[in-house]
């Protein structure tokens, strides 16, 4: 009550004050002032945080490849230009991207590359650090761990931090049931948190956040990242849904009409919506929580069928801090104040599934093209491309299931079987790593779109099923029909 007396004081004082003379401060610049003064006095907002100790230190992964993949890079450039002006210096930032979308023959804006629709280009004066065939997941954990014998290729750059440092990562790209794609392959759960293990083991950082764009991106953490590494991460989604695609042609608002000839989404729903929360506010009133609560908001939305449940893993401890901390803040938004927080969220999000948005891009393509042209014949040739290629799969993991579990009812059973939020989401990970290898050594590779049946490998292993099962499987479902 003492609070809103106030609040209907000072809103008094706002709306008496004079007219504008030459003896008077502009009557803009009074009320601005007197509604920061009024939301610091009531927020607490007064005392900004001290500036952190130590140095901010930031890894960036887009870990796909190929222009239908478009947002992924996109969102890494965006990551990159938010931690720049927040004050990082190149020397402190870190970037893995495989960096053949800004001058990919389909880009319809040569050397640029936007996160959203009217957005600026992102992709000017992001460092090559590790592109192309040095963007591996040995490298990345090497980078991490600030092991410079162990990298090969790139700039050499690696997380050189301190017992009083802050370390923030960053990843985007497809996922699946307990690991996440990069250039070579695969990053596993397990793996990961084996390396940030012996990072805090190393001692070599004081904090650590971690955002993960990726379906199923939860299981990557649940289970297995303790409580008490001083590490905090959030994901897109939790161990068991997709994560989504966004400013896709015909969302509104939708890309620029170049983008939507070639079915191009912009960016991922979480990842938008960090950044764009980013770009906007003061971070150094802004909390993780504050932020993942935000995220949160934005991406889930009940009245769409796609969406996910952004979800918080780790030290729920470092929540309290302020995002200043790891990744600065523009001067720029230095009269930011919270009372704005009671404005609209910004526009909630129009979704694709990851899985769909690579079809989506080759359904554009092929929509597009002029009728009778060379082109329309290659992109359906694309686009048939895919699509055999979802068939082989969706046919392959229902055989496999049927060998080895007996029916078609289980395959389904256990396809859907999930684990409670404090589980891993697979006990033994050289079983899980084996089954998959299997597969990929009789069917072909298992494509971003068989991801979605990783969870019933998963689960075999589970269940004790043993790779000669798995194999002899395999072999009969595929070694025929191997694409």
């Amino acid at each position: 009550m003492k609070h809103y007396n106030i609040l209907v004081i000072l809103l008094f004082i706002i709306l008496s004050t004079p007219p504008f003379t030459e003896s008077h401060h502009p009557p803009i610049l009074i009320h601005t002032k007197l509604l920061k003064e009024t939301d610091q006095f009531i927020n607490g907002s007064n005392c900004k945080p001290e500036p952190a100790k130590g140095t901010r230190w930031a890894v960036l992964i887009a870990g796909s490849t190929d222009f239908e993949n478009y947002r992924h890079q996109a969102d890494v450039c965006h990551a990159y230009q938010i931690l720049k002006k927040g004050g990082l210096k190149d020397e402190n930032i870190i970037v893995f991207m495989y960096d053949d979308i800004a001058f990919n023959v389909e880009n319809p804006r040569p050397g640029v590359i936007i996160n959203q629709p009217g957005g600026e280009d992102v992709y000017q004066g992001v460092p090559k650090d590790y592109t192309q065939s040095a963007a591996t997941t040995a490298n990345l954990f090497a980078v991490i761990l600030g092991n410079r014998t162990a990298v090969r290729g790139g700039s050499g750059k690696v997380l050189d931090s301190g017992p009083d440092d802050h370390v923030f990562i960053y990843y985007a790209d497809h996922g699946a049931t307990g690991f996440v794609g990069m250039p070579d392959g695969f990053i596993y759960a397990k793996d990961l948190i084996d390396v940030l293990q012996k990072k805090h083991e190393a001692k070599t950082y004081k904090s650590m956040v971690f955002y993960m764009e990726a379906c199923e991106s939860g299981s990557m953490f649940q289970g297995l990242l303790p409580n008490n590494w001083n590490i905090y991460a959030t994901t897109a989604s939790n161990a068991e849904e997709s994560s989504y695609a966004t400013y896709c042609p015909d969302d509104f608002p939708a890309p620029p009409v170049e983008f939507a000839d070639s079915g191009t989404c912009l960016g991922d729903t979480y990842s938008v919506a960090w950044l764009e929360d980013s770009q906007m506010h003061d971070l150094r009133k802004e909390t993780l929580e504050k932020q993942y609560e935000r995220i949160r908001r934005r991406v889930f939305t009940q009245a769409l069928d796609y969406n996910s449940h952004v979800i918080q893993h780790g030290d729920m401890k470092l929540r309290k801090e302020s995002l200043f901390t790891y990744i600065g803040t523009n001067p720029e938004n230095d009269n930011y104040t919270s009372m704005a927080n009671s404005m609209p969220l910004l526009g909630r999000f129009s979704s694709v599934t990851q899985y769909d948005a690579e079809l989506l891009h080759f359904w554009f393509k092929f929509r597009r093209a002029p009728e009778g042209s060379a082109k329309k014949l290659e992109a359906q040739k694309e686009l048939h491309g895919k699509i055999s290629q979802r068939i082989h799969t969706d046919h392959s993991m229902k055989m496999i299931g049927k060998l080895v579990l007996g029916s078609e009812n289980a395959t389904m059973t256990l396809l859907k079987t999930t684990r409670s939020s404090d589980q891993p989401v697979v006990d033994d990970w050289d079983c899980y790593k084996m089954l998959v290898r299997t597969y990929e050594e009789h069917c072909g590779s298992l494509s971003r779109y068989g991801f979605k049946y990783t969870r019933l490998l998963a689960n075999m292993c589970n269940a004790g099923i043993k790779r000669e099962q798995m194999a002899m499987a395999s072999a009969q479902a595929c070694d025929k029909n191997k694409p």
